[in-house]
């Protein structure tokens, strides 16, 4: 599952949001990533974030508390 959003205040940039199933080899666990691409190219983001699945959760509960 892959998403893109429009990055508000800019004019190409881009959200990318993905699951990765092995970031860091064989043994890693799946994570969310979230990356940041003022340039728009989803694939190449200049910022980027790894969340375990496992603090997913907790994340979107912070998330939303300050929506």
């Amino acid at each position: 599952m892959s998403k893109t959003i429009e990055l508000s205040g800019t004019k190409n940039g881009v959200i990318s949001i993905t699951k990765l199933e092995k970031p860091y080899g064989e043994e890693s666990a799946p994570v969310a990533s979230i990356g940041i691409s003022l340039n728009g190219d989803a694939n190449e983001p200049e910022w980027k974030v790894h969340i375990p699945l496992e603090n997913l959760q907790e994340v979107i509960e912070a998330l939303t508390a300050i929506k």
